[in-house]
């Protein structure tokens, strides 16, 4: 089980961008992540939650492209760091600290719910992905990026697709295994499971 604490992620924020796929500093990294989410959005401006955003890398890069971003993070460090990265990046994105389990965000107030290798780790993600559904206004999108890793944590695609099914009539697997997103080759299963009703 993934360590869930704030200080673990508090200990992480000042290390974590370290990691290609966290930090999104190598172009080819971060444009690769655009090429995938952007498309998949609705046209800008809209609202998007980034729920366990981290280091608020993902919520800085759909902030550029012109989208009202909020990021909900545990972690008081790591908030911190999103804030010093969308300070840098010149982009108004928004972050507060809270549990990705209960948001802190209004019922039906955003137009989609982004969320990044969190669902595998929470404690009843049956339960929080149906908050999450909540969240969105009519024919909002969830969209999930999650993975069953070499290591054997994590949930495999049609783990994550039936969790959201649990909520919604609609529910697409897209594979992920492009290096590009990761910074090198992966042996594992990641996904995006995307959800607009």
């Amino acid at each position: 089980m993934l360590e869930r604490t704030p200080e673990f992620w508090d200990a992480q924020a000042a290390t974590f961008d370290e990691q290609p796929d966290h930090g999104l500093r190598d172009p080819a990294v971060r444009a690769a992540w655009a090429g995938v989410l952007l498309p998949l959005l609705p046209v800008a401006p809209s609202s998007v939650v980034d729920l366990g955003c981290g280091t608020g890398s993902l919520a800085v890069l759909l902030a550029g492209a012109g989208h009202g971003v909020l990021g909900v993070d545990l972690s008081a460090g790591m908030v911190a760091a999103a804030e010093a990265k969308a300070r840098s990046a010149g982009v108004p994105a928004e972050f507060r600290r809270g549990d990705a389990s209960h948001p802190p965000v209004p019922p039906a107030s955003c137009d989609v719910v982004l969320a990044r290798h969190v669902v595998w780790a929470l404690p009843d993600p049956a339960a929080t992905v149906g908050r999450w559904v909540r969240l969105l206004r009519p024919g909002g999108l969830l969209v999930l990026v999650e993975g069953r890793w070499k290591t054997g944590g994590g949930l495999t695609a049609a783990e994550c697709q039936s969790l959201v099914l649990g909520h919604r009539r609609h529910a697409a697997v897209r594979p992920l295994p492009d290096p590009a997103l990761w910074g090198g080759p992966i042996e594992d299963e990641r996904y995006l499971v995307l959800s607009a009703s």
